[in-house]
């Protein structure tokens, strides 16, 4: 038990460490919204490529570091894909990510039909911002083709960026701390997830920086968030004992977050959604994590 505990603080420091300083980096660089340009005359900047590589993979290194420093080897990687006996928790990570955003995005509506728009005007503007001609393609042709596209594909084009997080997470951290039990496993590690975001998220990630209680109605929503989803993702691994039915799951769950955008009249506040970030688009989540906590044995 004490080694655990050795093991973690070390897991941790190297997690938070690695991001937090590449953070510091992009907040000494202009931020997320000043961020210096690399190619010119495209949206690559140095902010988007740090946290690519370096910020997203940071718990990633933290598992391979601390396996070195503390001499645990290849043991339990959680790198076997177990599919013969572990594929429907495949299926549930590929396609119940998308199904819970979709579901969230309309309860959102619902309960503001004001912030709904019909006509996709948002989109419009965006598709002749990027040069297509108006009237020479459908935006509802075009939201189809990008929801089938987030729905069949995107949890492979997708893997790579959410390997980074999910190796740590739900590949190192998880199993650790499942001496608590499960149940309290996956909050805790939900909780230590959000935090992990909180520097990105006071220079606007996910919910910008103009909404009411900037930052820390963010730095909280964000924690919410990461519970209610990390509950979900952590028990796909549990189950399968794989990390990559998570991995599959956050991947489908990046492509296709935006989605809801498409529809929305700005300006908004996406504090409450209707993208899963927002505290009323992740309640589907919310609730199937419930139920897998209900169901949970300790």
């Amino acid at each position: 038990m004490e080694n655990n505990k050795k093991h973690l603080y070390i897991f941790l420091s190297f997690a938070f460490g690695i991001s937090w300083l590449t953070a510091l980096v992009i907040y000494l660089t202009g931020g997320l919204v000043n961020s210096p340009v690399l190619v010119p005359g495209t949206a690559i900047t140095l902010a988007l490529i740090l946290l690519a590589s370096v910020y997203m993979w940071g718990p990633a290194l933290a598992n391979i570091i601390t396996r070195l420093i503390t001499k645990e080897g290849r043991h339990e990687l959680w790198l076997k894909p177990n599919l013969k006996a572990g594929w429907k928790y495949w299926l549930l990570g590929w396609f119940s990510p998308g199904v819970f955003t979709i579901l969230g995005a309309v309860l959102f509506f619902l309960i503001f039909p004001n912030t709904f728009d019909s006509s996709l005007n948002t989109l419009q503007t965006q598709l002749a911002a990027a040069g297509v001609p108006e009237g020479s393609f459908n935006p509802w042709q075009y939201v189809a083709i990008q929801t089938a596209t987030a729905l069949l594909i995107a949890p492979l084009l997708n893997f790579i960026a959410t390997f980074g997080e999910e190796f740590g997470w739900r590949a190192y951290l998880l199993p650790k701390l499942q001496s608590l039990g499960d149940r309290k496993a996956l909050i805790l590690s939900g909780v230590i997830w959000g935090v992990w975001h909180w520097p990105v998220i006071a220079m606007g990630h996910n919910y910008g920086l103009d909404y009411p209680g900037f930052p820390w109605l963010g730095l909280i929503a964000m924690v919410w968030f990461c519970i209610s989803v990390g509950i979900f993702i952590g028990w796909l691994a549990l189950k399968s004992e794989s990390v990559w039915p998570a991995v599959i799951a956050h991947g489908a769950l990046n492509g296709i977050a935006a989605i809801s955008l498409f529809f929305v009249k700005p300006p908004i506040s996406m504090i409450l959604g209707p993208t899963p970030a927002g505290i009323i688009g992740v309640l589907p989540f919310t609730l199937a994590s419930m139920l897998i906590l209900l169901k949970s044995k300790n």
